[in-house]
């Protein structure tokens, strides 16, 4: 018994000084709610005690980089957001929050009411096969002219919408590089000696870079570019049944986190799937935002015309933010979507969040296929296995489903493509080629390589 005791000592003082940092779409559908880590642990060996303390400098990096869910907060009625978008609520218990999720993330059939004689057959099977029962939309757009190939579950697409979750870091990136806040190279200090550049914070979907980023813009300057992008707007052309999200004219109060946490979790903020269809398919063709358009007859098919709703001065922030959205797919947060689908590059960025015992999972991708570029928005909603990376996961199972039906043509070798420089022509419906686009030789802006915006203030 002698000879453990001081074994025992050892083991204990080593496990209280582990470390843990988490990710804002984790890779499985864990419990959202933070958890407390102790700083200091200590135990008793014939009266003496061996401490084992954490330096400042640690917690403080910590606590940024443990950005991967909501503090509890209360909110009055008549607060900033409308009553489409509802908060989590956490139940504390010994100094760890744990969300319920009341509502199902299944359902018995995606396609009730479904108009879809305009539709892409082809698209729109391999999206009802990919979404299979889990309770959610998906909708696949051709980014060359603004049409909705296929939409499945157009109650849910066509609805008032959720929060983007992290999905509006695609929005935040744009606005701070057009801004010159940041490069793509820029390595943002985040505090202490820990830095990041746009790169990997999107794909691993870094919370507190983007908090960051929020705070350097303001949120007027913020808001200007969530409008310029459609958010707060309807997406479609004369879509019979299509709802209207909403974009605060306000931030969310400053204890609840601001301007910064509406940059990383989208917080306050109503976005439908189509309104990001939009804006992804402004990025996926340069910067041409389309009204999109769900054709729902052949007739509507035949007579179909682009409408341009205006044009986005983005042609040099959008190559930049690419690797980003590259790397989530090969390496970060959308990672699942490689478990169905490597044939082709595909780009994208994924949200988690949840609102009042629902939990939503978002995926916009673009991918650049032999036959053009096509941009697709998977939804889901539901309960704990509903999250980003699902999202994802489908969207790789819609892609498998179009590669093996040979819709993007015969399966002869094609060279690796780029995303920084496709080098295709031609789109998936043969209306407009897709642009080609390739990262500018220089930086668009030259800035110190250790921008450091204001501090961050501490979250409730």
């Amino acid at each position: 018994m002698k000879t453990l005791r001081p074994i025992a000592v050892l083991f204990f003082s080593l496990a209280a000084a582990s470390l843990c940092a988490a990710s804002s779409d984790a890779n499985a559908p864990a419990n959202s709610g933070t958890s407390s880590s102790k700083s200091a642990s200590s135990t008793t060996h014939h009266g003496h005690s061996t401490h084992v303390t954490e330096s400042a400098s640690a917690k403080k990096h910590i606590s940024q980089l443990q950005h991967s869910t909501k503090s509890a907060s209360s909110h009055t009625a008549g607060s900033h957001t409308s009553a489409s978008v509802r908060r989590a609520a956490l139940t504390s218990r010994r100094h760890r929050y744990t969300e319920r999720f009341y509502a199902s993330s299944y359902t018995n059939d995606n396609t009730i009411g479904d108009i879809t004689a305009g539709e892409d057959p082809i698209v729109r099977q391999a999206a009802i096969s990919a979404l299979g029962n889990m309770n959610g939309t998906a909708v696949a757009i051709d980014p060359s002219n603004g049409r909705i190939l296929a939409m499945v579950n157009q109650k849910l697409a066509l609805s008032p919408g959720a929060e983007p979750c992290s999905t509006i870091k695609l929005m935040v990136g744009m606005a701070a590089l057009n801004e010159g806040i940041i490069t793509r190279d820029t390595q943002v200090n985040l505090g202490g000696h820990y830095h990041l550049d746009l790169t990997e914070a999107l794909a691993k979907s870094v919370n507190i870079y983007f908090e960051t980023l929020g705070r350097a813009l303001g949120f007027e300057r913020v808001k200007h570019y969530a409008n310029m992008f459609g958010l707060g707007e309807l997406a479609g052309y004369n879509i019979p049944g299509e709802q209207l999200g909403t974009y605060p004219d306000q931030p969310i109060p400053e204890k609840s986190g601001g301007v910064g946490r509406m940059c990383s979790f989208g917080e306050g903020i109503s976005m439908t799937p189509l309104q990001l269809g939009a804006l992804v398919s402004a990025m996926a063709n340069g910067g041409t935002l389309y009204y999109l358009q769900h054709p729902r007859s052949q007739q509507d098919l035949a007579e179909f015309t682009p409408r341009v709703k205006r044009q986005l001065d983005i042609a040099n922030a959008v190559p930049q933010m690419f690797p980003g959205m590259e790397g989530a797919v090969d390496y970060g947060t959308a990672r699942s979507l490689r478990a169905n689908f490597t044939e082709f590059p595909v780009l994208g960025k994924t949200g988690t969040c949840s609102n009042d015992g629902t939990r939503f999972g978002w995926f916009a991708s673009i991918a650049n296929t032999p036959a053009g570029r096509i941009v697709t928005v998977f939804f889901l909603e539901g309960g704990k296995p509903t999250f980003g990376p699902k999202a994802a996961e489908l969207t790789g199972q819609f892609y498998r489903a179009l590669y093996d039906s040979q819709y993007f043509g015969p399966r002869a070798p094609q060279p690796i493509i780029s995303s920084l420089g496709s080098g295709m022509t031609g789109s998936p419906s043969g209306n407009v080629p897709a642009p080609i686009m390739s990262l500018p030789a220089g930086p668009s802006v030259s800035l110190p390589a250790t921008y450091a915006p204001p501090a961050v203030a501490a979250q409730p």
